[in-house]
């Protein structure tokens, strides 16, 4: 129960430094803070514990198997937020080379 209260407490982390920061480059990370808590969650649901990996063989008996279904979510969420992660980051890179700062609150007062 410990390790879903400190995933939960990981994702109160990524939504805090989501919100409160104003560095981009510190939000970037922050959200994949967050991306990275749900991954875990997924994975922490799926976990059995005294089961084995969902392979059947001739001549074994049939005991509790892993959930091979949120593994395969978990990958295609790291895919999705590789993909979000440098989108977000060529983004931030295009503003600090127009507006030479990766603070929000100068950024939106230097509208132009």
């Amino acid at each position: 129960m410990i390790v879903y209260i400190l995933c939960f407490v990981l994702f109160l982390v990524g939504i805090y430094g989501a919100i409160t920061k104003r560095d981009l480059i510190k939000i970037i990370l922050s959200i994949s803070i967050l991306g990275y808590s749900v991954n875990l969650l997924f994975i922490l649901f799926a976990y059995r514990s005294e089961s084995i990996y969902p392979i059947l063989s001739k001549g074994k008996e049939i005991l509790p198997m892993v959930d091979p279904l949120p593994q395969a979510l978990v990958l295609t969420s790291i895919v999705i937020e590789l993909g979000t992660t440098a989108m977000l980051v060529a983004l931030a890179v295009r503003l600090f080379e127009k507006y030479k700062t990766f603070d929000i609150t100068q950024i939106r007062r230097l509208k132009g």
